[in-house]
């Protein structure tokens, strides 16, 4: 056990020691190549391939971070939605039109029966978030899982280049000193002709010549093994490479139309809710216009006081229906148009004759000219909207 524990050990120094040898040939290699004492092997198709690497993985690091936040204000977005809806829903009177259609569409989020084909609003969110979620950053992730391992590979192919290069100099050196040793060797010194008998120069001559021989086989060796590895890796990378850049426009396409449909379903849908509360709160303004308009028709009933009959009353114009606020302008383009601009109130009159009315305008008085002049004859039509109605 403990000489089998000593021979781990030792295969595990040497391969320690291996590995810091190569670390430090690579190092001196590198030093020769910049200070211009070494060549070094360049590929210049392929140094442009690393650089749209490079470039391609670093879009879709942004791309990946980008959309990751994205989905989070989904979620975000839908948690401050319910939010506000609930505080709807708390501040809704009992009296208030449309109580009961707004508990059911905030409290128990089911639509009103004419539009009930469509989802809840909860169920609305919690889906477009998963399939963008599904769609678009599961594809992404899975696009972007690829990089490390080509990186990796882009690094130890430049490491098994560096060995190449190191061997391959190595290898030329030898070749230089085996052809001065060999002329050494044909030549023996005078010394060692007067110190040894001819059989002795014999063999020291062929030790020498077998030394140099084995570190020559040796070095070139190395440098066909490191030629192999060098090369292996670059080949493979230079056909990973350009498919992989080739690539990143169908995962592009991909993310951006997946998440642009899933926007659209879930923005046509989610309009259609908005719509529905909109049609409440109009109806919640209506009803109110009809109280204060009770209201007012009580009060003209009653005898009026001093200060009431003394002061300026406020007449409606003939055919008054409501009032509308212009929310754009509009250029009048005929004469029997109404100039609007944004902020004025416009007092909405019945037409004479109601086939005159096209569809989408109405018929109305300026109510600071009415208030001012009490002249109906500069009512005039105009596009119903560019209003809102109050």
């Amino acid at each position: 056990m403990a000489e089998t524990g000593n021979s781990a050990k030792g295969v595990t120094a040497g391969k320690l020691a291996i590995s810091v040898q190569k670390r430090l040939s690579r190092a001196q290699e590198k030093v020769l190549q910049k200070l211009g004492k070494a060549d070094e092997t360049r590929d210049v198709i392929f140094e442009e391939m690393v650089a749209n690497f490079n470039k391609q993985m670093g879009e879709g690091t942004k791309l990946q971070k980008d959309l990751k936040a994205y989905i989070t204000a989904v979620k975000t977005l839908h948690e401050a939605s319910r939010r506000l809806q609930d505080c709807l829903a708390e501040m809704y009177e009992p009296e208030w039109f449309g109580k009961e259609e707004m508990d059911a569409m905030v409290e128990e989020m089911i639509e009103k029966e004419m539009d009930n084909n469509l989802e809840d609003t909860d169920t609305l969110w919690l889906d477009f978030h998963q399939n963008i979620t599904d769609s678009s950053m599961l594809s992404l992730d899975s696009y972007l899982t690829q990089f490390p391992d080509i990186k990796a590979r882009i690094a130890k192919r430049d490491r098994k280049m560096v060995d190449f290069d190191s061997a391959r100099h190595h290898f030329a050196s030898l070749q230089k000193g085996k052809k001065k040793d060999e002329a050494k060797i044909a030549k023996p010194a005078a010394l060692l002709e007067m110190a040894a008998p001819s059989w002795a120069q014999g063999l020291l001559s062929a030790h020498q010549v077998a030394q140099t021989n084995l570190s020559y086989n040796q070095a070139e060796e190395e440098l066909g093994r490191s030629q192999k590895i060098f090369e292996e890796l670059n080949v493979e990378l230079q056909d990973q490479l350009p498919v992989l850049w080739d690539s990143r426009v169908g995962i592009y396409v991909t993310t951006f139309q997946s998440l642009a449909g899933h926007q659209e379903k879930f923005h046509k849908e989610m309009s259609k809710l908005s719509q529905n509360l909109n049609d409440i709160m109009t109806k919640l303004e209506e009803q109110r216009q009809l109280n204060d308009g009770a209201n007012h028709s009580h009060a003209a009933s009653s005898p009026p006081t001093v200060s009431e009959s003394n002061s300026s009353d406020y007449k409606l114009p003939p055919g008054f229906l409501y009032k509308v606020k212009a929310i754009h302008e509009y250029a009048a383009t005929d004469g029997d148009e109404l100039e609007l601009n944004i902020g004025d109130i416009v007092l909405v009159l019945a037409f004479d004759t109601p086939d005159e009315q096209d569809d989408g305008w109405l018929m109305g008085v300026q109510e600071s000219l009415w208030i001012r002049n009490k002249d109906i004859s500069s009512k005039g039509v105009f596009p119903e909207n560019f209003t809102q109605k109050l």
